[in-house]
């Protein structure tokens, strides 16, 4: 389950510029250094050791994505980027299968209207964070009817999480048709 959590749009924006800034110094470390170590140890003096130094690339980017998922995504000053990855995560698995959402909610189902909610809420969220109020701005009419819908079947509003079987139920009810 991804439960909407409460950020401050400028803390959210410090903590992954922090965050992003020491990935990127790991990174540039690590594939220099191996570049260096791959020409030293297999290339030869005067010669072209690009495939060394790409090679030492490519193992540093690999060694840095394991140190990211194995260690640093557990720590504190990378909580910020790790929730921004889970909420676009979260938004990715609804528009994966709007088209079933849509066929619910013209349908009346409660399922797929909380969804659909979740999905706003979320959306919103993440342009509130990212700093993109005009997205967020032309959003606003059709979170707006949504909710009223949503409303006048007294179906509560507050979808902040997005339960992992909500997804697969809605994409079995409203499956896609072939033409």
């Amino acid at each position: 389950m991804f439960e909407i959590q409460p950020w401050s749009p400028e803390e959210y924006r410090a903590q992954t510029r922090k965050s992003s800034l020491i990935v990127v110094a790991i990174f540039a470390v690590l594939g220099m250094g191996l570049s260096t170590l791959a020409v030293q140890l297999f290339g030869t003096p005067g010669g072209d050791n690009l495939r060394y130094n790409l090679g030492g690339v490519i193992a540093g980017a690999i060694v840095t994505a394991a140190i990211l998922r194995g260690y640093l995504s557990r720590q504190p000053w990378m909580a910020a980027a790790v929730y921004g990855w889970q909420l676009k995560r979260s938004l990715m698995s609804v528009t994966n299968i709007m088209h079933c959402v849509e066929q619910g909610v013209a349908a009346g189902d409660p399922q797929a209207m909380r969804l659909l909610r979740f999905y706003h809420l979320g959306l919103a969220q993440m342009y509130r964070l990212d700093g993109n109020s005009s997205a967020l701005s032309q959003m606003v009419p059709e979170i707006d009817r949504h909710k009223a819908a949503m409303e006048a079947q007294g179906l509560d509003t507050g979808q902040a999480c997005l339960y992992p079987g909500w997804v697969e139920e809605v994409k079995r009810a409203f499956p896609v048709r072939k033409k």
